[in-house]
């Protein structure tokens, strides 16, 4: 019983590691990353969808849960208003099946 529930811890753990969990700071200095939130998809270096649950998230696929916790966060995001100050420029999807990465060069920045 006592392997069996540790392996469950490891595993949920295992899976929590890749989460995209986000933290949105209102300060450019205490950011980790800069982001810039682009109208086109076509300019867009990961297209992001939010999600409500903190279960469905997924770092390689653009799936974001926005924390409102910074010591919850796997990285602290500044939205900046100009797309020259971006470290990385992103597109807001509605739909869950459009998420991921257009520039793979780019995904150090969330990891």
């Amino acid at each position: 019983m006592k392997r069996l529930i540790l392996i469950v811890i490891i595993i949920f753990c295992g899976l929590n590691a890749r989460a995209q969990v986000v933290y949105s700071t209102d300060w450019k200095s205490e950011a980790q990353v800069k982001v810039y939130v682009t109208e086109y998809k076509s300019e867009a270096d990961l297209i992001v969808y939010k999600t409500t649950w903190k279960s469905e998230v997924d770092a390689g696929k653009g799936i974001w849960y926005f924390t409102q916790w910074k010591s919850e966060a796997k990285k602290i995001i500044y939205f900046t208003e100009y797309k020259s100050e971006a470290d990385l420029i992103i597109y807001f999807t509605q739909y869950k099946s459009e998420a991921g990465w257009r520039k793979k060069s780019k995904q150090h920045q969330m990891y």
